[in-house]
């Protein structure tokens, strides 16, 4: 027996084909709300009539059951492991949205090849992600917001925190959770919570807000429809 020969036991359908990308192992601190969020989204895909495929990695998780998706590829959640899938299944899309910052990270590969992600667009959620596009966005359409700036730097952040006042809410510029978010009232805070960011997270703009102390806040959520009655 040659034992050079590789035998691949995954066979494409010639169905229509949605992937859904987990969030890989959960960690401390991480609620499974993104693995619920999968399994609906692979409920839908099977109730549209198309062929569900998930990529996870977490065998605690429902989303990798066996009779969940049409297709489980018990793989991580990283982006050499996916395109293999990707040009071997060549889907219709991709659903990036349900598997939280794992997921999202990989849309601007996605989009680079060409690759359709279903439902947000990586433009739109780059604006999402990126603080600064997000604020100068808000700034165009004339929509009140704290003061801000960005930085790349200790010396820089400092330098924004004193034109906006402390205290700041400093945070990583492509992070849409909380994630190493934090409230500094001084220059040594800011100093130490920007080199702890940069060590983490290297090549992060780092976003310096106004905190509105004794605030309230309010969320929403809204779809946009298209054609037909709205």
């Amino acid at each position: 027996m040659n034992s050079n020969i590789i035998y691949n036991e995954s066979i494409p359908s010639e169905k229509k084909k949605i992937i859904v990308l987990g969030s890989g192992p959960n960690r401390i601190g991480q609620g499974i709300e993104f693995d619920y969020c999968c399994v609906h989204g692979l409920l839908a895909i099977k109730e549209c009539g198309m062929e569900a495929i998930m990529i996870n990695c977490n065998p605690e998780t429902v989303s990798t059951d066996f009779d969940i998706a049409d297709k489980l590829y018990f793989e991580p959640v990283f982006w050499e492991h996916i395109w293999e899938i990707i040009e071997l299944e060549k889907p219709y899309g991709v659903i990036v949205q349900l598997g939280g910052q794992t997921a999202l990270k990989l849309a601007r590969r996605l989009d680079e090849k060409g690759i359709k992600i279903i439902g947000t667009s990586f433009d739109n959620m780059d604006i999402a992600e990126d603080r600064g596009r997000f604020s100068d966005m808000l700034k165009e359409l004339e929509i009140p917001y704290p003061r801000y700036g960005t930085a790349h730097d200790a010396d820089e952040a400092i330098e924004i925190a004193h034109e906006v006042g402390y205290p700041v809410l400093v945070r990583p510029s492509y992070v849409l959770g909380g994630q190493r978010m934090r409230i500094v009232l001084n220059d040594e805070e800011l100093e130490n919570g920007v080199l702890s960011l940069l060590k983490h997270l290297p090549g992060n703009k780092i976003l310096i807000d106004q905190f509105l102390d004794r605030c309230q806040e309010a969320e929403t959520d809204g779809t946009h429809r298209t054609g037909g009655n709205s």
